[in-house]
């Protein structure tokens, strides 16, 4: 019982820090500790883990866009 509300604590406390990282103008890996923060809260309540599941389809979704810009400039190999 004192584990999981520890993890909860700690859950709350990177995204709260994560959000607040993340403004503009306040330096630090803002959404990286934020998401760390989902990833332990999502073991709890189901909220964070559908979050979670968002923002890894959307980093996927980055990254594929970011290799059709880099493939597109280049030249195939014979």
């Amino acid at each position: 019982m004192l584990r999981r509300l520890f993890r909860i604590v700690a859950g709350f406390t990177l995204l709260v820090v994560g959000l607040i990282l993340s403004l503009p103008g306040v330096p630090g890996p803002g959404l990286l500790i934020a998401i760390g923060g989902l990833a332990i809260l999502s073991e709890h309540f189901r909220w964070a883990r559908r979050i979670l599941a968002w923002a890894k389809k959307q980093a996927l979704r980055a990254r594929d866009k970011v290799r059709e810009r880099r493939d597109r400039g280049r030249v195939p190999r014979s």
